[in-house]
């Protein structure tokens, strides 16, 4: 027995044991309870279906007191209950309907229930309704025939058969759940003294595994910790790469924009001034000529306007010559012009860095540029204030709005206003829902 309990010890099976007998507890435990569950379920129901009968009947008895009072008396304040109980007796069979719709064993017997009060709530009306009318009569005929004792007898009796064989299912479910319990109760303990013995095996089997686990833990912190200094000095080259390469971005924006402005602005000037020397030349203007020769002078005018856009959108002259406020309000405006949105600046004077100047602008830039492209706003509001040693910029707009939480292929913008930003030493949060707008706050240190 010893060497048995030794080999079971060291043995590979004993861990695939416990967790075995621990499923198998853990089913016998959860089919026990979805059975008691249901068990109970149905006793809650058949219960409140054997409450309903038994108020059903006294709801009858209520009408029917009501009734006769009118009948005997003709005072009005006896309607009241009787028509409060005709109300609460149409509740209750159309809540014992909805039950006895899916107890086909029974149903035969409400409906026969069913039956017999209708017909008892049709007599009452009847009557009722005689004695409204001044029917002495006729409704004291209708009492006379003892049709309304003999009614309210066949309601009492079908009442209490179906109370009856409710009260007979309520038993044998109880039976149920008693015998569902006693053989949970008795698979719980055999599974429990086969769990807790294969347990103590599996520690026993577990110090070793222990010791060796601890082991390469600390293997492996070493080479996390080796990991985590590559990764930072991998993050800090890739951050001084990407700190160049806006640089250089925003250098070729500068050169391209002087190439724009020097090359192709004598282009287009000489081109404009030529077609001025033709015009005071040609010593015939036909209709025709004069025409071409407009067209070709707007045609220049707007490659001029382009030429002068492009070189905004590269490099905002307006920037350096008139300041961050006014290049915002322009910007705004142009924006405003080109879309259609209404564009509300609220702009207060603040202190920053020429590169920071800069990247308020291109972040206002970027999102003017979303709104046009996907919030399908039709108003946007800039706002930029100082707080404290910060500035914020502020971007919302009325739009359809985005789930932040989804990932979308079109986002670069997004990231890289957010790292210009951070770049910048500053923070930059987004804000949207679907239906509800977007809003894009940033913050950068003043100067």
């Amino acid at each position: 027995m010893k060497n048995f309990f030794l080999r079971f010890k060291r043995s590979a099976f004993t861990f695939p044991l416990a967790v075995v007998t621990a499923l198998t507890l853990m089913g016998i435990s959860e089919t026990a309870y979805r059975t008691s569950v249901e068990a109970l379920d149905r006793l809650d129901r058949m219960g409140v279906a054997r409450i309903n009968n038994m108020v059903l009947l006294r709801q009858v008895l209520d009408a029917e007191n009501g009734q006769r009072g009118y009948l005997i008396t003709g005072r009005p304040e006896y309607l009241k209950p009787y028509r409060s109980s005709m109300e609460n007796i149409g509740e209750t069979l159309r809540t014992l309907t909805e039950y006895y719709t899916h107890e086909p064993d029974r149903v035969a017997d409400f409906t026969v229930l069913a039956t017999l009060v209708s017909k008892k709530l049709s007599e009452m009306d009847t009557t009722v309704q005689l004695r409204a009318d001044g029917r002495d009569e006729a409704w004291r005929a209708v009492i006379e025939t003892d049709i309304g004792r003999e009614q309210m007898e066949s309601i009492r009796l079908a009442s209490e058969r179906l109370v009856a064989r409710e009260a007979k299912l309520i038993a044998a479910r109880r039976d149920e759940v008693y015998q569902t319990l006693q053989l949970s109760r008795l698979g719980v303990s055999t599974m429990t003294a086969l769990s807790v013995l294969a347990f103590f095996m599996y520690l026993r089997q577990s110090n070793t595994l222990e010791r060796e686990r601890v082991h390469k833990k600390e293997a492996l912190q070493a080479e996390r910790d080796l990991l985590e200094v590559q990764v930072t000095a991998r993050t800090a080259q890739l951050t001084e790469l990407a700190q160049h390469l806006q640089t250089a971005r925003e250098d070729e924006r500068s050169r391209l924009a002087r190439d724009l402005h020097d090359e192709l602005g004598a282009l287009l000037t000489a081109a404009k001034l030529d077609v001025a020397r033709l015009k005071s030349r040609i010593t015939i203007h036909t209709p025709d000529i004069t025409e071409r020769l407009v067209h070709l002078n707007d045609t220049l005018n707007e490659g001029i306007a382009l030429k002068r856009r492009i070189i905004e959108d590269l490099r905002p002259s307006s920037l350096s010559n008139l300041g961050l406020l006014a290049a915002l309000e322009i910007l705004g405006r142009e924006f405003a012009e080109r879309s259609g949105v209404q564009v509300k600046s609220e702009l207060d004077a603040v202190t920053l860095k020429p590169s920071g100047e800069l990247t308020v602008y291109r972040l206002v830039q970027e999102a003017l540029t979303n709104v046009a492209k996907y919030a399908q706003a039709r108003q946007v509001v800039v706002t930029l204030r100082p707080r404290g040693r910060l500035a914020e910029i502020d971007v919302q707009d009325n739009g359809v709005g985005f789930d932040t939480q989804v990932a979308r292929p079109s986002t670069h913008g997004l990231l890289g206003m957010r790292y210009r930003v951070e770049a910048e030493g500053g923070r930059m949060n987004i804000q949207s829902t679907p239906g509800s707008g977007t809003r894009i706050h940033a913050t950068l240190p003043l100067l």
